[in-house]
């Protein structure tokens, strides 16, 4: 069966060509959006072709809780941290914008659709290199209260309205985030959205 992919970008000009190259490496396209609005119907689709920036994280792991649903996401050079809250979203690939041409992501995916991986040549030592610094060992138990704040996280709630939510103060909240970023050892609310996700945790 043809792969059908979903292409997304909040350029519409950059999301054309994308749409055009996906068309010409032999797969089907099932649909566009930008910043994934309209969402996609994930019973449809096989790869979401995906951009990823500091916003943009939530709503892939939207997608990536959804094991059907295969992402590679396309992001910017820089920051380098935003690399690496991607990969641990959970996507099947990344591709750098910079780098991008119909080569390199007609073979991203096809790798994809045949059940691999694919990432930047220069980027897989540093990850693996900070995989065996950071590993699972060292981290803490998170408490009822820990995981109720990051499932409001991960759904994009602000300080305040977990507050609210929870009945605590925005004082207390903060404090509540700040230790579980500690206990897991992420560096923002993002990046322990998706270690959160792919850890089963929420």
């Amino acid at each position: 069966m043809q792969a059908r992919i979903w292409v997304d970008d909040h350029d519409s000009i950059f999301r054309k060509g994308l749409l055009s190259c996906v068309v010409a490496e032999g797969f089907a396209v099932v649909g566009e959006s930008a910043r994934l609005r309209p969402a996609p119907d994930l019973e449809t689709v096989d790869v979401l072709l995906c951009e990823a920036d500091g916003a943009g994280l939530p709503r892939i792991l939207s997608v990536t809780k959804d094991t059907r649903v295969r992402t590679v996401a396309i992001v910017p050079a820089t920051p380098e941290h935003l690399l690496y809250d991607t990969v641990d979203a959970g996507v099947a690939a990344v591709l750098l914008r910079a780098d991008l041409t119909p080569t390199v992501l007609g073979g991203a995916l096809r790798a994809v659709v045949g059940g691999a991986t694919a990432f930047p040549s220069g980027l897989v030592p540093q990850l693996l290199s900070r995989a065996a610094r950071s590993g699972t060992g060292g981290r803490q138990a998170l408490s009822g209260r820990d995981l109720a704040v990051l499932r409001f996280l991960s759904e994009g709630d602000d300080t305040r309205a977990i507050a609210d939510a929870l009945g605590y103060s925005e004082r207390t909240v903060k404090n509540i985030v700040h230790d579980l970023l500690m206990k897991i050892n992420c560096r923002n609310r993002a990046h322990a959205v998706a270690v959160a996700t792919r850890q089963g945790l929420i």
